[in-house]
């Protein structure tokens, strides 16, 4: 048990390197904009980018994990990972116009981030026997995640006081030392690099899909409409901190942190509590998409900074009583075949909220910030939705192929 967790451990990096890779730029975008003269448009595609290339080559890296190993598809994604972060980089410190070469080398993290992440959930459901552990496992792994998140703005802003470009060689960096935690402490189980026919392969997830489609997709749709909903806050939240109340740096980092850090206790607390139970699982995935839709709703009414930190704290904590329930419903409910292929597709949605919110709530911005917030809360009400009859009925919702 104690190898495992120390695996489970080294698993838990990937999400952390994946969320500051990421999520480290919010707080940096408006200073980007002004060192290299872009629009805030074109500044949210330095998000976007990194997960909209991951949306298309993650259901690829799943299939290759559930026929060449988890680890084989890890460790080679990690490492472009740290390729894209050098380009991006250098392009930063070295180019007059660096715009476009960001961009390439953003691309290529988004490549890797395809094959590792993603991967991550079916290796801590292959790592435990029993759906409490990996439930626990997985609560640990979506904590990991958000406490990225809570850290992702605060460091961004610590190394944007350095130079705005350092945190583009932290990437490589982090990506190094996730490597080696993978490398040297994640074993493969085994009889892992036996892969399955090609046909069978297909036959066993059209099986899948045929039993189990109404929840699985309803689960995609959520976990998407989950991220969207994060993402799009934080831009909004990173735009109103410095634009209207002059919320700079260090301080800016903080702010932004704080409704990171509810949504991260929330993951953790949440994956320790739900262990087999998948009713609970049910309605506490219904319960956290009425808090957000609510709070979004009040977020309308909001006037000063205080309110607003706590309103969107509420929302992620609605969030983060979501997501682990979400990824415990996919990775339990999958036999380890289809495993790394069916949460590939649910990691994939979680992408698409990811690249859609920030380019979305920028443009609804301009028109006024009650726009943003209904319209999220409109989107968050489709997520109640397809809880209430996609996640309905019997106690026994997962079948196996």
């Amino acid at each position: 048990m104690q190898n495992k967790n120390i695996a489970l451990f080294a698993l838990a990096s990937i999400p952390l390197l994946m969320t500051l890779g990421n999520s480290m730029f919010i707080p940096v975008l408006p200073i980007i904009e002004k060192e290299i003269g872009i629009t805030s448009y074109q500044s949210s595609l330095i998000i976007t980018i990194y997960s909209a290339v991951a949306i298309f080559l993650i259901p690829l890296a799943g299939y290759l994990s559930d026929h060449f190993g988890r680890k084989k598809v890890i460790i080679p994604s990690l490492f472009l990972v740290g390729v894209g972060g050098l380009i991006s980089s250098w392009a930063a410190v070295s180019l007059a116009d660096p715009y476009m070469v960001i961009l390439l080398g953003r691309f290529l993290q988004g490549a890797g981030a395809a094959g590792a992440s993603p991967v991550v959930l079916p290796t801590v459901g292959d790592l435990f026997t029993t759906d409490k552990e990996v439930s626990s496992g997985l609560g640990l792994i979506e904590t990991s995640n958000t406490f990225g998140k809570v850290l992702s703005p605060i460091l961004g802003a610590i190394l944007a006081t350095w130079a705005w470009y350092i945190p583009f060689w932290s990437v490589p960096i982090l990506s190094m030392i996730s490597i080696l935690l993978i490398f040297f402490l994640v074993k493969p189980p085994k009889g892992e690099s036996t892969p399955i026919p090609f046909r069978t392969f297909i036959k066993l997830t059209r099986k899948i899909f045929k039993c189990n489609g109404r929840w699985l997709f309803g689960t995609f749709i959520i976990g998407g409409i989950n991220t969207f909903i994060l993402f799009g806050f934080l831009i909004y939240l990173s735009s109103v901190l410095e634009d209207t109340y002059k919320v700079n740096g260090v301080a800016k980092g903080l702010y932004l942190a704080i409704p990171l850090l509810i949504l991260c206790l929330a993951s953790y607390f949440t994956g320790k509590r739900i262990g087999e139970e998948t009713n609970l699982m049910k309605r506490l995935i219904l319960f956290g998409n009425m808090l957000i839709t609510i709070s979004l709703i009040t977020m309308v009414f909001m006037d000063s900074l205080s309110t607003i930190i706590i309103v969107l704290s509420a929302t992620g904590l609605g969030i983060g009583i979501c997501l682990p329930c979400l990824d415990a419903l996919i990775t339990e409910g999958i036999d380890k075949e289809e495993r790394g292929t069916i949460t590939s597709i649910y990691s994939s949605t979680r992408f698409i909220g990811v690249a859609l919110g920030p380019p979305v709530v920028s443009i609804l911005l301009k028109q006024s910030v009650n726009v943003v917030f209904i319209t999220l809360a409109i989107i968050c009400l489709i997520s109640i939705i397809f809880t209430i009859t996609t996640l309905k009925g019997k106690s026994n919702l997962l079948f196996k192929a």
